[in-house]
């Protein structure tokens, strides 16, 4: 792994030097673009408007337009240079619990490795500060020509960083909340019988915990690279339309303990309630007693 970024984590007084490397990779297949009459291979260039000339990397910079036709260059040393407390440092600015971070905020992680052997201490001491204390740290740092939002967190004896959203970055929920929906205690009591059901104690190693739309690409390419028909996905008949809620739960229920080795426990059936009956009168009564004589 090559590191990303290098710099320092500062915690408090403490310093922290550091380089961040990616955790995570991607297994995707990536396409290029050709033509399709001939496969000759269809190729981005970048040409300046004013001179109608392909231009090479060495001469492309980066710029603002201030105003209508008022450009502004900023040149790779001055963003290093900005006259912020976190364009060399990621600073720690709070800690919280770890439950307080909504899932929404996170976005990519990183691995932060220490920096000499200087690093290995304050590196030590602030990894188990953080698993001690069930915590997690917000942090600020500067990367990619804006100031971001950071959670910094343990994971195998390692710090990780992870980007997060900033408050006016996150859309507000409210125009999509579904209407008030009245549930009846049954319907909740079996679906949380089938969250039970589906629990796992790790997604690691799970059957389904794999990218089958990537190896399904690969066949269709080795097929056509061979000149064989791709395979295509089995039809399958249409499922009928549930309209017992309850019915699509106790299924629900029973298929996922199937799928875990339980079909010989049978899922739990709740019995709907019937409809409170009349109460009945002693007409009704001598009525019925004469049918069943």
């Amino acid at each position: 792994m090559r590191p990303v970024w290098s710099g320092a984590i500062s915690f408090g007084l403490v310093t922290i030097p550091i380089k961040v490397l990616p955790a995570t990779e991607t297994h995707s297949i990536r396409f290029h673009q050709y033509h399709l009459e001939d496969m000759g291979r269809v190729r981005t260039r970048k040409v300046c408007e004013i001179e109608d000339r392909e231009v090479p990397n060495a001469e492309i910079g980066k710029g603002y337009e201030a105003s209508t036709g008022t450009i502004v260059a900023i040149d790779d040393a001055e963003l290093d240079d900005m006259p912020l407390p976190t364009a060399k440092a990621i600073e720690i600015v709070a800690f919280v619990p770890a439950e307080s971070i909504d899932p929404v905020r996170i976005s990519d992680g990183y691995y932060l490795q220490g920096d000499g052997q200087v690093s290995a201490k304050p590196y030590t001491l602030l990894r188990k500060a953080l698993a001690r204390n069930s915590k997690v740290a917000v942090a600020k740092f500067a990367w990619h020509g804006r100031e971001r939002l950071g959670l910094l967190r343990v994971r195998d004896d390692v710090l990780v960083l992870h980007a997060m959203k900033w408050d006016d970055e996150i859309r507000s929920p409210e125009p999509i909340t579904p209407a008030p929906t009245e549930l009846t205690e049954e319907e909740v009591e079996e679906a949380v019988l089938l969250v039970d059901s589906m629990t796992v104690d790790d997604i690691a190693g799970q059957e389904w915990a794999t990218d089958r739309y990537t190896a399904a690409l690969e066949e269709v390419i080795h097929a056509k690279a061979d000149g064989k028909k791709p395979p295509r996905a089995a039809e399958e008949e249409p499922a009928g339309t549930v309209v017992d809620l309850m019915a699509a739960l106790e299924q629900s229920v029973q298929r996922a303990q199937e799928s875990r080795g339980e079909g010989g426990e049978e899922a739990t059936v709740h019995e709907m309630k019937p409809k409170r009956a009349a109460k009945e009168t002693p007409a009704k009564k001598a009525t019925a007693k004469k049918r069943g004589a």
